[in-house]
């Protein structure tokens, strides 16, 4: 396995409160199984993200493994009890990815929620966000999380995955939550809605695309998205808006990583 690296990011975003800090650990793309990502694996990556001594953590999906024809996917209850022991004083707080809907046949028919992986961590007290916001405070200071649904939640052809997929994701409707003018983070899987949204956001964090998986020159053959390598990994700034996508922690398609380590992200605001 690629030892685990570290991304730290310290950013100041336009009009957020003089003197407010706050710490983030992001935690995307597990993709538990029982080769590389096991649960002695996922405990060491808590305790690393418990280590570095966070206000809060994200967890930004795909809990579940895509390659279930060559490894085994773990028990959901037993990633999901890993990841419980993540500590922070404003709590751990998740949203789901596209494969936490795809590997989960019975969400499929049904074409909505709940979803196995959703279950597995609302039972082990981690909040699941499906278009909501919700808001903190810290110092003093308030501030609103935000988390959108999978932008690929959908499946319309089970013989082509990647086609006809639809999104379960609201952007408006999750933002329209907001009451106030403090600042919100946003937490989206997939980085494809970053050009959507606005910039009363103080920051959008996101996972998926593992940074390409293999990373040359700060480009990527292959990146799961729409915008090619715009938003394939690191941060992105447009328009005085930030965007952090992570390199993620596991695989998929292949058991292959090459200038784009499993990595936990550290985020400094303020």
């Amino acid at each position: 396995m690629v030892r685990l690296h570290v991304q730290h990011d310290q950013l100041t975003p336009k009009d957020w409160p003089k003197g407010f800090r706050l710490r983030i650990v992001v935690l995307a793309d597990i993709h538990a199984c029982t080769a590389w990502m096991n649960v002695p694996r996922i405990d060491k990556i808590v305790a690393r993200a418990n280590a570095l001594k966070p206000d809060i953590v994200l967890l930004l999906g795909d809990y579940l493994s895509g390659m279930h024809l060559m490894f085994k996917s773990l028990p959901h209850n037993h990633w999901a009890e890993s990841l419980a022991q993540l500590k922070a004083p404003l709590g751990v707080h998740a949203v789901l990815g596209n494969h936490d809907w795809w590997e989960d046949l019975q969400a499929q028919a049904r074409r909505g929620g709940p979803t196995m992986a959703g279950n597995a961590l609302e039972e082990v007290g981690i909040k699941v966000y499906s278009n909501e916001a919700v808001r903190f405070e810290k110092d003093g200071h308030g501030f609103w999380l935000a988390g959108l649904e999978s932008q690929l939640a959908l499946l319309s052809n089970r013989r082509i995955p990647r086609r006809g997929v639809v999104g379960l994701d609201d952007l408006d409707g999750t933002l329209a939550q907001v009451t106030n003018d403090e600042p919100i983070v946003l937490m989206a899987h997939e980085p494809d809605i970053f050009p959507k949204v606005p910039s009363r956001v103080s920051v959008t964090l996101s996972g998926h695309t593992h940074g390409g998986q293999v990373r040359v020159r700060d480009r990527s053959p292959a990146v799961p998205s729409r915008y090619g390598n715009q938003y394939a990994y690191g941060h992105v700034v447009e328009d005085d808006r930030h965007l952090i996508v992570s390199g993620g922690l596991g695989y998929s398609v292949l058991p292959l990583r090459f200038g784009v380590p499993p990595e936990i992200n550290l985020i400094e605001l303020g």
